[in-house]
């Protein structure tokens, strides 16, 4: 049983969320909040695996109960995924290197947000595939300076390029499809290069690539 918590200022919102999660065997609703600061204290009441959670809030916004999620140890098990409106959120990218583990926007297909739960409940992270690679680019595009992670440096050539590629939003398969290896390759170099700089997740590992200013490679035949 995945244990789920919602977070948003709008009543409809979570009516809505509740009901879809409700409609699950496998997912029980542990707590809603209507605020950021009445959010945190029932995610540390009830310790959640998934918390669904608005980014514009009164009281707290997302992003503080996300940066307070995640400095605090005994949450270190807690999942949060961001639920926006606007595809192009100013606020998104922040959350990612607060620790986020995806987002997702509001008006997405219930079952993309059922297999949201279900994929960070399970480690891994989520962005949605309409807006993730416009995030990137902007974000990519608009850096001020990279901050290169200290850890950079203990990664091979091989894994260097993999995070890079991670960094573009694309998926293992799609990664492998354009270097003309197996997903397998991929997936273990990236696995590896996520232990050396410590990522909690895939979604961790996109920040970690785009501050540092890693730029993925030509790929075999020249295609992008």
């Amino acid at each position: 049983m995945i244990r789920v918590a919602l977070v948003d200022d709008q009543a409809l919102v979570r009516v809505g969320l509740a009901t879809l999660i409700g409609s699950e065997d496998s997912l029980e609703l542990v707590g809603e909040a209507e605020d950021g600061r009445s959010g945190l204290a029932m995610i540390r009441r009830t310790r959640p695996d998934v918390v669904l959670c608005d980014i514009r809030m009164p009281v707290l916004d997302g992003l503080g109960l996300l940066a307070e999620v995640s400095g605090d140890p005994a949450l270190a098990d807690v999942r949060v995924v961001m639920l926006t409106t606007f595809e192009l959120d100013d606020y998104v990218f922040e959350a990612l290197r607060l620790g986020a583990s995806g987002f997702l926007l509001k008006d997405a297909e219930p079952t993309a947000l059922l297999d949201a739960v279900r994929v960070v409940a399970e480690g891994g992270s989520l962005l949605a595939p309409s807006v993730t690679r416009r995030v990137i680019e902007h974000f990519a595009a608009t850096a001020r300076s990279a901050r290169v992670h200290p850890e950079l440096h203990r990664l091979t050539q091989r894994e260097r390029e993999m995070v890079a590629w991670v960094g573009t939003g694309r998926s293992n398969q799609e990664i492998a499809e354009l270097l003309v290896v197996s997903p397998d390759t991929v997936r273990t170099h990236v696995s590896r290069a996520m232990v050396k700089l410590h990522a909690r997740d895939r979604a961790q590992l996109v920040v970690f690539a785009i501050e540092s200013g890693l730029t993925a490679p030509d790929p075999p035949g020249g295609a992008s």
